[in-house]
C-alpha cells in the first residue's frame, strides 16, 4: 500500500535554491539586455 502524502513534509531546500538562482540570473540577464538596448538607442547614428 502506498504511503499517504502529507502537505509540507517534503524537503524542498534544493528546489528553492535552484529557483532563487534562476530568478537571480533572469533578472541579471534582463537588466543587461535593457542596458545594451538603451546604449544602442543613445549611440545610434
Amino acid at each position: 500500500m502506498a504511503k499517504q502524502h502529507k502537505h509540507g513534509e517534503m524537503d524542498v531546500s534544493s528546489q528553492e535554491h535552484a529557483f532563487d538562482g534562476f530568478i537571480r540570473w533572469s533578472i541579471r540577464i534582463s537588466c543587461i539586455s535593457i542596458a545594451i538596448l538603451i546604449f544602442m538607442a543613445i549611440f545610434n547614428s
